[in-house]
């Protein structure tokens, strides 16, 4: 069985007990205290929170040449040493809105960095009288910001 299928069975479980199934989504390629207060604050909105992981290749499509720096394995077992993360799924395609679409979660979150309009299956998570909460980032937290800085640098 999927990995899909398993955590689809797994949140129908948490939903006939009335949980709260939260969802976010994003490349946490090299986790920072930025990724970890957003975690922490989405983990807050409900009784699960479920992180949509880009793969390598949805990473790759997105930042480019060299990223991502860490695979999604190892993107995935830092994801779960959080207390916050109930459950880490990879996805490939550029936006999760396939996998939110399956998932269902009762609130979607995103960082200050998008706008309702940009979040991907933010219409559908409404839709279904959901909501979708856009948390305020941490100040000097960025990975591509590092990244650029060491290529001008000349260390990346």
């Amino acid at each position: 069985m999927a990995q899909i299928d398993l955590l689809i069975q797994q949140i129908k479980i948490w939903k006939n007990s009335s949980k709260t199934i939260v969802f976010t989504n994003g490349c946490f390629d090299l986790l920072h205290r930025g990724h970890i207060d957003l975690l922490q604050k989405a983990s807050q909105f409900g009784d699960y929170l479920i992180v949509g992981l880009n793969s390598d290749r949805s990473v790759n499509n997105l930042k480019g040449e060299g990223r991502p720096i860490e695979s999604e394995t190892k993107r995935t077992k830092n994801l779960m040493k959080l207390e916050s993360v109930s459950h880490v799924i990879i996805f490939d395609e550029e936006t999760p809105l396939k996998l939110i679409q399956a998932i269902r979660p009762h609130i979607l979150v995103k960082g200050g960095d998008y706008s309702l309009d940009d979040i991907a299956g933010s219409a559908d998570v409404i839709s279904r009288g959901g909501s979708v909460k856009i948390i305020s980032l941490t100040p000097g937290y960025s990975t591509t910001q590092k990244v650029n800085e060491l290529k001008r640098e000349g260390l990346g």
